[in-house]
């Protein structure tokens, strides 16, 4: 049976890999942060997302590169993809804002929506779904959320200050931006050339009610990889779930 959401659901995507990870050394002293090893998994994480990412329908991909680019374009060059992928890089910083819509330029169909996720987000859902979910919104942009848990136990009392119970690491009552996107094509000629997106054409679309947070499915991965406990903590995660 034909899928008449298929159309409308993007085969194209930005990578954002251009952060330099300072967090993450010395696992970054000689390597771009999406080219970071997951423990026990012998693949960079941005070699996970390519996977993910070919996974939901996806065919070409920009890479946009800055810290040691070098380094992620040989690895790109050599390593067997699923996708086929363009590599672009900043002459000079440019910003979130401007990084996107420096890189969007390179995608092959400008006309068709895209998808977009930083360098270092190791996760797993349906984009499919997601992109179904920005169109029945008609949203300029949409992001996914996550409720990433909280690293200290809550504790919940009644109305009148008991303690009734106390939870290990909860999920926070708020979802965060999980950087993960669908975009409309029109969203490349609203970004900045120079800044950050999230400061002024983020806020502009979510006046206008354009901007659309589709929530990450209870159960799915997420994680963003930002220090070396988040390594230690994906790689006993991943061993958990078996991947």
């Amino acid at each position: 049976m034909t899928d008449p959401n298929a159309a409308s659901r993007p085969v194209q995507a930005v990578v954002l890999a251009g952060g330099q990870g300072s967090r993450l050394r010395p696992y970054t002293d000689d390597r771009p942060k999406p080219m970071v090893e997951i423990p026990g998994t012998g693949t960079p994480i941005i070699g996970h997302q390519l996977a993910w990412l070919a996974e939901e329908g996806v065919t070409d991909v920009v890479v946009s590169c800055g810290h040691l680019a070098e380094v992620l374009q040989e690895w790109l060059e050599s390593a067997d993809l699923p996708v086929s992928v363009t590599t672009v890089v900043e002459s000079e910083p440019l910003g979130r804002g401007g990084g996107l819509k420096y890189a969007a330029k390179h995608l092959p169909h400008p006309d068709r929506p895209w998808y977009a996720t930083n360098g270092d987000i190791w996760t797993r859902f349906s984009l499919r779904e997601m992109a179904d979910f920005h169109t029945e919104r008609d949203a300029v942009a949409t992001l996914a959320l996550a409720r990433p848990r909280i690293p200290w136990g809550a504790v919940e009392t009644d109305d009148f200050g008991h303690i009734t119970d106390f939870i290990e690491s909860p999920p926070t009552a708020y979802g965060i931006n999980a950087g993960v996107y669908v975009f409309s094509p029109e969203f490349a000629d609203l970004l900045p050339a120079l800044g950050d997106h999230e400061r002024s054409t983020f806020p502009r679309l979510a006046r206008e009610r354009r901007l659309a947070g589709y929530p990450i499915p209870q159960g799915a991965y997420w994680r963003a990889i930002d220090t070396a406990k988040d390594l230690t903590e994906a790689a006993k995660e991943l061993a958990a779930l078996g991947r």
